[in-house]
């Protein structure tokens, strides 16, 4: 046990407690968890141990939805290792991005009793769900009892979320979680982290997990670029990809415990980004140590093992936790907004470019398996009045291949919802994909199929302000009458170098909707769904949809997929 101490008036925090570990959890090992806490710092006058928040303090904070304010005193209040804080503010966090109805009390209980038939642990080792990375389910400081919770806990939440296919960090993460709480308040912790639209807490798919560290790269490339040149002079011609795949694992992997409490303090309100940050922090620190003359870190040294080069710095960073989230969270010019941009663009080039590959792969049959069904093809003559089958046949064959599989429904149409725009979004928000068809009064047909929710015109950025633009590079633009074209988005042949212009999807708020954006809009229509206007945009770089530019709307129709 490592205990910086400083005097005993200067423990105020646990100076009541009989055992200095009485905050861990009961299936914690707490033998060699080492508690670091305020420590004298050599050159500054010594004064009395700043006073930290309470609980009741952040709480009050949360529940004001004082977000930006919760965010600084996460970031400075250095809690020790030990402080039983966390028992109440890591659960509080986690619940604030908790989406759908709240669970009750005994919900996970009965989901054990469904998934194991007992709420006995078993004996034997439980089979973990394919989604976890068997090398990296840390246990950290867990017990063999912790152990098979941590194992209990991820097997049910692979049972209740079944759409995750891959995530290495989940396992560890729900192992930090119950060092400080019990096995029912890790579950609901975690079922709030794999939930939410608005931040990325945790990866579900092995995209995703691409995406990441590839952002993390790009990022660095900007904000630490001697480090990550130095880090490529030392790669011996490899390319320095290999070295950032497991940038997550620096933190996650590698920190001393006493550090990775203190990131996780704020990653659980601040989501994935905390991070981020603090990779590109490991990184700057490490190039700074490596360079330095007393350094014990030579080049040759590195060289010779660079894939684990990191992770062994990580493991005895030579800073203390406050100095590393203050390197992480002092780097200048990053902001949430750009790396957000960063990581949705890294993702739509990868999804893009996944589909271009599935569809050579998966070549279209002319089978029903790629057709719509009978009894879709019954609904839409039904429904619509925009779509004859033979269009409805084009579409499909337009559509990303996985989108076939469902059923389309009309989820709202100008003949029997009305002209609002009120109305449509409350018919059509929350469904994702959509497809929009126009009919003009001239006859015309076009529409465009949008990738996202229309409910992301509501999201907000880290400093409260809306986001003008969503979506990804599935969306696609087509006319279907007079003429029949497709104008899918530019970037997914590769980059185009046109910027933030190529990447202007879908936007909305309570005066209009816009698809295209850059030089022009593909489509624009206003509040009441009466008149519109296209132009050639940067994004789909597409002609005008029709004729004249501006249109008068005489049907709108609005189809989701069952199930998508």
């Amino acid at each position: 046990m490592l205990v910086n101490a400083i005097g005993a008036d200067h423990l105020s925090g646990i100076e009541e407690e009989t055992d200095i570990y009485e905050a861990f959890a009961p299936h914690v090992d707490t033998t060699n968890i080492s508690i670091l806490d305020f420590v004298h710092v050599p050159g500054k006058t010594s004064g009395k141990r700043p006073s930290l928040k309470s609980f009741q303090d952040v709480q009050g904070l949360i529940q004001q939805g004082k977000k930006r304010e919760t965010k600084i005193v996460l970031r400075e209040n250095s809690w020790s290792t030990n402080s039983p804080i966390r028992s109440q503010l890591w659960p509080a966090l986690c619940a604030q991005h908790h989406v759908g109805k709240t669970m009750l009390d005994g919900f996970y209980w009965d989901m054990v009793n469904q998934v194991f038939g007992t709420t006995e642990l078993p004996d034997k080792p439980i089979m973990l769900p394919p989604f976890v990375d068997s090398t990296h389910c840390l246990p950290y400081h867990l017990t063999r009892k912790g152990r098979a919770v941590a194992d209990r806990v991820v097997s049910v939440l692979g049972y209740a979320c079944p759409d995750i296919t891959y995530s290495p960090t989940l396992y560890p993460i729900t192992s930090i979680l119950l060092h400080f709480m019990s096995e029912e308040e890790c579950y609901h912790c975690m079922a709030s982290l794999v939930a939410p639209k608005e931040k990325v807490f945790i990866t579900q798919t092995k995209l995703l997990y691409e995406v990441t560290w590839k952002t993390v790269m790009q990022v660095a490339k900007k904000h630490a670029k001697s480090s990550v040149n130095y880090l490529s002079s030392l790669c011996n011609g490899k390319k320095p990809e290999s070295i950032f795949m497991d940038w997550c694992w620096w933190i996650l992997g590698g920190l001393p415990f006493p550090h990775l409490v203190r990131v996780m303090d704020c990653f659980f309100h601040e989501g994935i980004k905390v991070f981020y940050r603090v990779s590109l922090a490991i990184l700057i620190l490490f190039h700074k140590h490596a360079t330095a003359s007393n350094s014990e870190l030579d080049a040759d040294t590195i060289k010779n093992d660079i894939d684990n080069a990191l992770p062994k710095f990580c493991k005895n960073i030579p800073v203390s936790p406050t100095k590393l989230l203050r390197t992480a969270f002092s780097i200048r010019a990053l902001s949430s907004t750009y790396i957000s941009r960063v990581f949705l663009k890294t993702e739509m080039l990868l999804k893009s470019k996944s589909l271009l590959s599935g569809t050579k792969q998966l070549v279209r049959s002319r089978s029903s398996d790629n057709l719509p069904t009978s009894q879709s093809q019954i609904n839409v003559q039904m429904m619509s009045h925009t779509l004859t089958i033979r269009e409805l046949f084009t579409l499909w064959s337009w559509l990303p291949v996985r989108i076939t599989m469902y059923q389309p429904v009309l989820l709202y149409t100008t003949e029997e919802h009305g002209c609002s725009l009120t109305t449509f979004y409350v018919r059509v928000e929350q469904h994702e994909p959509t497809l929009l068809m126009i009919k003009t009064c001239n006859n015309e047909v076009f529409g465009a199929y949008c990738s996202s929710r229309w409910y992301e015109r509501n999201l907000k950025d880290d400093r409260g302000q809306r986001q003008a633009y969503f979506g990804t590079g599935e969306t696609f633009l087509f006319s279907l009458y007079p003429e029949r074209a497709k104008y899918p988005w530019v970037g997914i042949e590769g980059d185009t170098g046109l910027g933030h212009a190529s990447e202007l999807f879908m936007a909305a708020d309570s005066k209009m909707i816009t698809i295209g954006g850059g030089e022009g809009q593909a489509i624009w229509m206003d509040e009441n769904i009466r008149f519109g206007k296209t132009d050639r945009c940067q994004t789909f770089n597409n002609p005008p949809l029709c004729a004249s530019g501006d249109f008068e709307i005489r049907v709108l129709e609005v189809y989701g997929f069952v199930g998508a």
